[in-house]
């Protein structure tokens, strides 16, 4: 007996002594096919990018994969307890691989011929993530195990952990427990509770078709085999087993959790992250901390909506969008699921009208339920006919909404009211002025509706608003603030057309010779071109090249003084910057600094100025644009700036700015600044083609109707008036110092020349101040027209 058990002995010997040669063959023979998992040790996980605003909000996420990063030291061990349950029970034991369940594939594999999966552990699993396919073959799963082996062997336990928690793989674009928390459930992982860990815990076995939003039957079944197993191995007790069993399954998509809405910045910020680093970008985890503070953007966004709702209120009621039956009502569940189809776009909410009466209606609006909208959310529903013609006043609510209508809805206050999609649109731009960082921006009324950044890239007429640009070239070339221009009507004979060119003033009225400073305040237009005739077409052109125009396909003809050239809100705000800066030309821009997932910077912005008019003409374009605003005295009466609405809302002595109105209203414009902010806003169609029109009445809610146009002071004017309360609030007002160069003296205001009586201060670049003081005789008005505001 005792030789039999010694030949066993050695026979067993044998045997392992094979097995361990087997193992090296094997080893040799893999060897030159695994990859070397030293790279683990500085192990770079792939992430989004995530756009923020400059305080820390996020604005938006690019990158296919959704992924967390967490350290093990703050993963919940309620979540640890799962997985390893689950997936790995004897994780902390084993050197890197199951033998018994390595034993049991290979048993399964030489009696049925199947190449089934054994059980592999979390490290084996990490080894397949990381480094080899998912194909069931013997030499992929001999790599695996040795794989498994070697990372043991340079990583601790806890470090596998992490990688195995933060790599995996667990449905819905979301990679590592952390992404799948905010994905399945919206929540940081230490937020989730039993049954949501355990929901969690399942997946990595079948995430496409063990979660919770793809099949709720099946991943409720996957949960109870989590539980199961942590009841099992002692991690949770009976009472916490069967209460997070009743919990019933409710998980839904979550998005990125943006928490500030700047989509067009956003995209702004992500193409310059892509030109820098190509399709790298989207997984390095780069951190791009924009320009823009939240509260400011936010405010630029709720103004240019509210502007152009407001348009769109004063020209009438386009009919609802759709009657959804006619006879037999859809059931509140038929119009519940309608609506849950259909989007949204802030702050307009779609809805279905359920019952009318005689001054209200009852109505069924997308995740609110069943609201009422009163007569003063109906009453401003005019039917439309034409952007310069409304229909007769509304009786009762029937005649603008009937039962079956699909149409929109906004909040107002406390209250709900009828709102339509608007078919106008608009941007806005705002930068500051000492260094072209871009504080908000605006690119229309709603990204998801269309893409298109009209901030950035809609070039439109400037209108009077290329004045400023025209009067400080002159400003260089012997005019001052005090000169005196003809404002009478022009009849230009053109030989080469055979026709007369009568530009006119907007209104149509004329007071005569008149003083610089009033002419740009009040935006005559016929001042405007006999100044460019005075200065030379080529010399205005000059100016705005060097303020950042393109200038090469601008026609050399006198229609330049009245804004024939096109620009966007973003060149617009640019341009008036250098107005606010002391002459500065600057460069705006949108990114402040990139920073890779560690938080090292790996771009910071270097903002770029340039001076290119003197500070001197700089401060008078600012003094005159600030009359634009505060008005001024002159024929014995006072005078209203255009922008006269701007010094009413803000009540601010350091604001100036232009409004500016093309051909026909076709495009609607405010640019306008403090020595902190700059910003334009701009009003139009995206049809060039189609003007703004007039109203029969501006529609407000409380019940006033005035008759009125579509020009810059009264559409566009408003929007940046709702951006700078906001923007302004954090800067006291200041008053801007002059420069050294200039100096003062006191003027007539109705000749422009010195006085020695009563008169008003004016500034003065040496050389440029009247030469003769006034006579009593000619201090008096020139006779003209009354004085009126300028609308253009």
């Amino acid at each position: 007996m005792l030789k039999w058990l010694i030949r066993l002995f050695i026979f067993g010997l044998f045997l392992g002594f094979c097995a361990i040669a087997g193992v090296f063959v094997l080893y040799q023979q893999v060897k030159p096919e695994l990859p070397d998992v030293s790279e683990l040790k500085d192990i770079r996980l792939e992430t989004p990018m995530r756009i923020f605003s400059q305080d820390g909000e996020l604005i938006s996420q690019y990158g296919e994969q959704r992924r967390t990063p967490i350290a093990i030291e703050d993963m919940p061990p309620m979540l640890i307890d799962a997985v390893l349950a689950t997936e790995d029970a004897r994780f902390y034991e084993h050197p890197g691989i199951d033998v018994i369940g390595i034993s049991r594939a290979a048993v399964v594999w030489f009696t049925t011929g199947e190449k089934r999966q054994g059980a592999s552990t979390i490290t084996q699993q990490v080894a397949r993530n990381f480094f080899l396919t998912r194909e069931k073959t013997i030499t992929r799963k001999i790599k695996e195990i040795f794989l498994a082996m070697h990372i043991e062997s340079l990583l601790s336990k806890d470090e596998i952990l992490a990688l195995y928690l933060n790599k995996i793989a667990l449905g819905h674009r979301s990679h590592g427990v952390g992404a799948a928390a905010q994905v399945y459930y919206g929540k940081e992982v230490a937020d989730l509770t039993l049954a949501e860990v355990a929901m969690i815990a399942g997946l990595p076995q079948g995430p496409s078709v063990l979660n919770p939003i793809s099949n709720p039957t099946r991943a409720a079944e996957r949960r109870a085999v989590v539980l199961g197993r942590m009841l099992d191995t002692g991690k949770i007790s009976r009472a916490q087993y069967n209460e997070a069993m009743a919990v019933p399954v409710a998980a839904r998509y979550h998005g990125a959790e943006i928490t500030l809405s700047a989509p067009y910045i956003a995209e702004m910020a992500h193409q310059f992250a892509l030109s820098m680093f190509g399709e790298d970008a989207y997984t390095q985890g780069l951190k791009v901390y924009t320009t823009v503070q939240s509260e400011e953007q936010q405010a630029g966004t709720q103004a240019l909506v509210d502007g152009l709702l407001a348009y769109d209120l004063r020209h009438g009621y386009r009919g609802a969008t759709e009657q959804l039956w006619q006879g037999t009502a859809w059931s509140n569940e038929q119009i519940t699921e309608h609506l849950a189809s259909l989007p949204s776009y802030w702050p307009l909410e779609p809805a279905v009208v359920t019952a009318v009466a005689a001054r209200s209606a009852t109505v069924q609006v997308k995740n609110k339920g069943e609201l009422t909208l009163a007569w003063d959310g109906l009453k401003w529903a005019r039917p439309y006919i034409a952007d310069n013609r409304q229909g007769h006043a509304l009786r009762q609510a029937k005649d603008a909404v009937a039962v079956g209508d699909l149409i929109w809805v906004r909040p107002q206050g406390e209250q709900w009211m009828l709102a339509q999609l608007p078919e106008i649109n608009g941007a806005l731009a705002a930068l500051d002025p000492n260094n072209g960082a871009i504080t908000s921006l605006v690119g229309g009324f709603n990204f998801t509706l269309n893409k298109f950044n009209r901030a950035q890239q809609a070039e439109r007429q400037m209108g009077s608003n290329i004045k400023p640009f025209i009067y400080s070239a002159a400003l260089d070339n012997g005019f001052s603030l005090a000169s005196m221009v003809n404002d009478a009507p022009i009849n230009h004979w053109d030989p080469g057309t055979g026709k007369s060119w009568r530009p006119r003033n907007s209104p149509n009225v004329y007071d005569g010779p008149m003083r610089v400073r009033e002419a740009l305040a009040r935006s005559k237009n016929v001042v405007s071109i006999r100044l460019l005739q005075g200065t030379g077409i080529p010399i205005a052109l000059q100016r705005l090249n060097d303020l950042g125009f393109d200038t090469a396909n601008i026609p050399a003809t006198d229609s330049l003084a009245l804004g024939s050239p096109s620009a966007t809100p973003l060149q617009m705000a640019t341009g008036y910057a250098a107005f606010a800066n002391g002459g500065k030309k600057v460069t705006p821009f949108v990114v402040q600094r990139i920073e890779d997932s560690n938080g090292i910077i790996l771009y910071e912005a270097e903002p770029m100025v340039t001076q290119v008019i003197s500070e001197e003409t700089s401060f008078l374009i600012s003094e005159a644009l600030n009359s634009a605003i505060w008005g001024g005295t002159s024929r014995g009466r006072h005078w209203n700036g255009t922008g006269w609405r701007a010094g009413k809302a803000l009540n601010r002595q350091d604001i100036a700015g232009k409004t500016g109105t093309t051909n026909e209203s076709r495009d609607a414009w405010f640019s306008g600044f403090t020595p902190d902010r700059v910003a334009s806003a701009w009003v139009g169609f995206d049809d060039f083609g189609r003007p703004l029109g007039r109203t029969a009445y501006n529609a407000n809610l409380d019940g006033n109707q005035v008759a009125g146009g579509e020009f810059g002071a009264s559409t566009a004017l408003p929007i940046w008036i709702g951006y700078m309360k906001a923007a302004l609030a954090q800067f006291p007002e200041r008053d801007r110092p002059m420069p050294s160069g200039l100096y003062t003296a006191t003027i007539d205001p109705n000749t422009g020349l010195k006085t020695t009586g009563k008169g008003i201060t004016e500034y003065f670049v040496p050389g440029t101040e009247p030469k003769y003081y006034s006579r009593p005789e000619t201090s008096q008005s020139f006779g003209g027209t009354s004085v009126t505001d300028d609308l253009f």
